[in-house]
């Protein structure tokens, strides 16, 4: 089994997107993380729904988690407004990672090395620089586990 033959069509925003729209594709479609292209359409980067979450998240709750408990539901409500305003290369790590990607023809192990070395829940799928697919966890472990 191939890359290219695990890979399934996902959707994708652009580094200038808005964040906030991002956010809400991954919300509404219960998705790990979205693959983040550049402005030809080539894949950058990987923006994990944790990432979204760390940056609604003020970083003194992240510090302290307790503090999330003192914090009003009042407040609690309006944290994805924190999104408002923003693109999506704001809330990537300024000290962008390797891109989690593999080539059409790589084998299921391949695929497999990459997403867990990268620790990204989805890899993109790449033939002639071009973004062919995306593989999440849940579809290499469909694979994987199959009898």
């Amino acid at each position: 089994m191939r890359a290219r033959d695990m890979a399934e069509e996902y959707p994708v925003t652009s580094l200038d997107a808005d964040a906030l729209e991002a956010a809400r594709l991954m919300g509404e479609h219960r998705m790990p993380g979205l693959v983040v292209t550049d402005t030809d359409g080539c894949p950058h980067s990987v923006l994990g729904a944790s990432q979204v979450v760390r940056f609604l998240v003020p970083s003194y709750v992240q510090d302290d988690p307790a503090l999330a408990g003192v914090i009003d539901e009042q407040f609690a409500d309006k944290v994805a407004d924190k999104l408002s305003g923003h693109i999506v290369r704001e809330l990537l790590p300024k000290d962008r990672p390797e891109l989690a990607v593999a080539e059409a023809d790589d084998t299921v192990i391949e695929v497999a090395a990459v997403m867990a070395r990268m620790r990204c829940p989805l890899v993109a799928v790449v033939e002639n620089k071009q973004l062919i697919g995306v593989i999440t966890a849940s579809r290499l472990l469909e694979f994987a586990l199959a009898r």
